[in-house]
């Protein structure tokens, strides 16, 4: 008698297809509908402008929830939504206002603006159709749980030219580098003293405390570095009607954000070793604020904070497996995987930033076939 084989979604992938259609028909919809919309406001300045910012400020909160907030959210699973919105929100809105005053109208903190008035990514007199997209770009690679560099695939499409590119590439490679060798040595050479007291399930009340300041402080710098990626759509200096849109945009974005507790990409936190404990997560975001403080300090080139924050994490990982005694090989395999998915997932996002510059800006495209020989 023949034996009988079970069918199963891997024997037949237009199920898959199917399944994935399926649970994520809001999210494709939602694409879809924004694509349509680009083709039919590209040339009305006014309105592309307003759908783009509405689309960076989805995509910008919904990515970078992962690096500036990944952490707090994981390790504090237990406690209402709404207070950790607010807790956010309110530093948010403290953030930007001052930026707005001090700098009379710019809320980047001179990432897209210098003090003489120049800029590097000047603001359109009208938007071209891939970078009204770009964001949707970002929506679709972070839906994927890719931790792309929103950065790079924003701003690129604004640069006047490749020295706008290659500047933010440049600080965002060192501030990966100078991230993974600070943290590797944090991890590594303070191992055991952190196995020995963080071995406890228990821990004192003052950690909630301390990491909530701790990451009150690394949310904050992070909006100076990268609330750019949003605001690029519109005007550099803001009268008070667009920064009220502006800041009430994005303040409810992280209610949404904080109510489905940071969404899919959240996984990318979740799968560390231990970081849903409120001590290692206060470290991590300890580290991590550091280097933005230093990045931030030194020019006011926009920079890729996700690059940072994957250093920080791959640091952390290699230091951990080198430093364990049991299993060790094990581990080593593991973070070393785990770090090479999250850098070629970057990587990935890097290449299609490249390439949607080009598509979007005419000096940019010949720069790059330049570069390449193929002119």
């Amino acid at each position: 008698m023949a034996k009988k084989f079970r069918r199963t979604n891997r024997d037949r992938p237009y199920l898959n297809i199917l399944d994935f259609i399926v649970e994520e028909k809001t999210f494709l919809a939602i694409v879809i509908g924004g694509i349509i919309l680009a083709g039919i406001f590209t040339g009305n300045t006014r309105a592309a402008m307003w759908l783009g910012f509405f689309f960076a400020a989805y995509a910008t909160v919904a990515n970078d929830s992962i690096q500036s907030l990944g952490t707090f959210i994981e390790s504090n699973k237990s406690k209402p939504w709404w207070i950790l919105w607010l807790y956010v929100g309110t530093i948010f809105l403290g953030v930007v206002t001052f930026s707005w005053f001090y700098f009379n109208g710019d809320v980047t903190y001179q990432r897209l603006l210098n003090p003489d008035g120049t800029t590097a990514y000047p603001h359109p007199e009208s938007f071209s159709f891939f970078q009204i997209i770009a964001p949707l770009i970002l929506l679709i690679l972070t839906r994927l749980r890719m931790p792309v560099s929103t950065t790079f695939l924003i701003l690129s499409v604004f640069s006047a030219d490749t020295s706008g590119i290659t500047s933010v590439v440049w600080k965002s490679w060192t501030g990966y580098i100078m991230a993974f060798v600070l943290s590797f040595l944090v991890w590594y050479l303070s191992y055991n003293l952190i196995k020995k007291y963080f071995k406890s399930r228990k821990f004192s009340n003052s950690w909630t405390i301390v990491q909530w300041l701790v990451s009150g402080t690394l949310w904050g710098v992070w909006v100076m570095q990268d609330g750019a990626n949003i605001a690029v759509f519109l005007p550099r200096r803001l009268d008070a009607f667009q920064f009220g849109i502006f800041a009430t945009t994005i303040f409810l974005g992280l209610g949404l954000l904080f109510y489905l507790r940071g969404d899919k990409i959240q996984q990318v936190v979740s799968e560390k070793t231990r970081i849903s404990d409120i001590r290692a997560a206060t470290l991590v975001d300890l580290i991590y604020v550091v280097m933005l403080i230093y990045k931030l300090f030194i020019s006011t080139v926009p920079m890729s904070t996700t690059w940072v924050f994957l250093g920080v994490i791959g640091g952390r990982e290699i230091a951990i497996s080198l430093a364990r005694k049991k299993k060790g090989k094990k581990h080593r395999k593991k973070a070393g995987k785990m770090i090479f998915k999250d850098f070629a997932y970057a990587m990935i996002g890097l290449f299609v930033s490249v390439a949607l510059a080009a598509a979007a800006n005419p000096d940019i495209r010949h720069a790059v076939w330049e570069g390449l020989g193929l002119t």
